[in-house]
């Protein structure tokens, strides 16, 4: 697709000035901001989401290892994934610096084998699965390889406990042990995967507030201790602050209120705006999204919504710490059809940009390489259209996030931040929901233009300024190019997704 005065002059919506100099600063944000995760399940093997693609007869388990109570046809085995893959190493390198996150449900569950003897065919009882010694360091070489610093979370399930039900750290302490051995690898961990959703979480039976904050009160000062230099997250919590599935959830307010004084270094939540349809046939579970909803500001401000439920529960029991959402991505139950496609990419940047403004310092997306909703497809590491949007965000956004002001139409969602490695530059990210006509947008300095568009919207690949990406021949990562736009009019396609990068912006803030 060209971007042409032609089309510019077609649009049908009055444009806004927008002035990228005076743009006054928000916030910033971590460097490691755009991250993501690993779950547990792909680094010991496992049943995670079965791909709606896959054409492989629905087995039922063979181990413990699946989320508690979900229909055993919903999951795949899979074998580990190979994180010393070279592709998926410079895949993951150009988004670098990260966070990897290896946790998940699975990891509530998870049985650390601290020899170097091959993983049991069953895991010991009270367990769901084996993380063993060599499968670790795979991690901690990865996290090294593509400059991803880990985020994980601990076990927590019924073989972790004693006689009376409350939490021990003597699987922690052999973990941590090891991991010490590799040089202390962790930088952040949360106590547990969700602790809101207890049917997943693999905890005894009745399990209530007053019970995590008695686990949380043996955990909290044996990893201060264990780990003096990683942040300890929480609570880690998903499911409130819209109406998400209509299953009985323990609170987060009760959580914290439970945890006593100061009980995190950074306030971490999860975020689904919904359940995938994989999930949304399971008894009162529906799913409550489309891809016609896909560029609505309903769906869109979900993400919002829900970091004001959870800001509000900081600013009572955490005041002034940082927030982290540390696992998110189009639906939880590994994503909908759509979520591999173009149609998503909308969302990923809006909720970036969007919770960027709103302070959130890390965003951990759901998953890099695993199911529907990862960033590249897990068979043939081939990025989707999200990764591309990610490649683009890492490219130009710097850290200072700023205040873009009034936006130029109601069709269009606009942010902005100090352009990346160019001091006084700033960068605009224009995203035009209408589906069927152009939108403007006014500048008034030249600009190198980087726009994402697809003639198909649940297409699994994206065009830049018109051209297909891939990666190269040898399987290299492609710096993506602009191509420059004058100053004055300038037309958004429709269903489009634009970075302008304004090098002469001169904004005081940004040098």
């Amino acid at each position: 697709m060209k971007i042409t005065l032609a089309l510019a002059l077609s649009a049908t919506t009055a444009f806004a000035q927008t002035n990228p100099s005076t743009m006054p600063k928000v916030g910033t944000v971590d460097p490691r901001f755009q991250s993501y995760n690993v779950e547990m399940v792909e680094v010991i093997g496992g049943r995670f989401w079965k791909p709606y693609a896959s054409t492989a007869a629905a087995k039922p388990p063979t181990s413990a290892n699946q989320t508690p109570g979900m229909d055993p046809s919903l999951f795949e085995q899979r074998t580990p994934l190979d994180l010393s893959n070279p592709r998926l190493r410079k895949l993951a390198a150009a988004l670098s610096p990260a966070y990897i996150r290896v946790s998940g449900s699975w990891a509530n569950t998870v049985y650390f084998q601290d020899s170097d003897a091959p993983a049991p065919a069953t895991p010991p009882e009270g367990f769901g699965g084996v993380l063993t010694c060599a499968q670790w360091k795979g991690v901690v070489d990865f996290s090294k390889a593509v400059d991803a610093k880990i985020v994980t979370s601990f076990s927590t399930g019924l073989g972790t406990r004693d006689a009376s039900g409350t939490w021990t750290p003597a699987e922690a302490t052999k973990f941590l042990r090891y991991d010490d051995s590799l040089g202390g690898n962790i930088a952040a961990a949360e106590f547990m995967n969700e602790p809101t959703f207890t049917t997943a979480a693999g905890v005894p039976k009745g399990y209530d507030a007053a019970a995590y904050g008695r686990d949380f009160a043996v955990f909290q000062p044996f990893f201060r201790k264990a780990s003096p230099h990683a942040l300890l997250l929480g609570p880690g919590s998903v499911g409130e602050g819209i109406d998400f599935v209509p299953m009985k959830l323990l609170p987060s307010k009760e959580l914290l209120a439970a945890s006593g004084p100061d009980p995190v270094d950074v306030f971490s939540y999860h975020f689904y705006g919904s359940v995938s349809s994989r999930c949304g046939n399971m008894g009162s579970i529906k799913s409550s999204t489309t891809p016609e909803a896909a560029l609505s500001e309903e769906w869109l401000s979900r993400t919002g919504i829900v970091e004001e439920f959870y800001a509000g529960l900081r600013d009572e029991y955490a005041p002034g710490k940082p927030m982290w959402l540390t696992e998110t991505g189009q639906t939880a139950c590994g994503g909908d059809r759509w979520a591999s496609t173009f149609i998503d990419s909308f969302r990923y940047l809006d909720q970036m940009g969007n919770l960027a403004k709103r302070h959130v310092q890390v965003i951990l997306h759901n998953t890099l390489a695993a199911s529907d909703y990862a960033l590249i497809d897990e068979k043939t590491l081939t990025p989707r259209p999200n990764y591309w949007a990610a490649l683009l965000w890492h490219n130009t956004m710097g850290t200072t996030i700023l205040n873009a002001g009034a936006l130029p139409s109601p069709k269009v969602h606009l942010y902005a931040a100090c352009m990346k490695n160019h001091p006084g530059g700033v960068t605009l990210l224009a995203l035009n929901l209408d589906r069927t006509a152009p939108q403007m947008l006014s500048l008034p300095q030249k600009s190198t233009r980087y726009t994402l568009t697809s003639a198909d919207l649940l297409s699994h690949t994206v065009q830049l300024n018109g051209k297909e990406l891939s990666l190269t021949a040898e399987g290299d990562v492609p710096t993506p190019a602009g191509v420059s736009a004058a100053k004055g009019s300038l037309a958004l396609p429709a269903a489009s997704i634009t970075f302008f990068t304004l090098e002469a912006a001169n904004n005081p803030v940004c040098k």
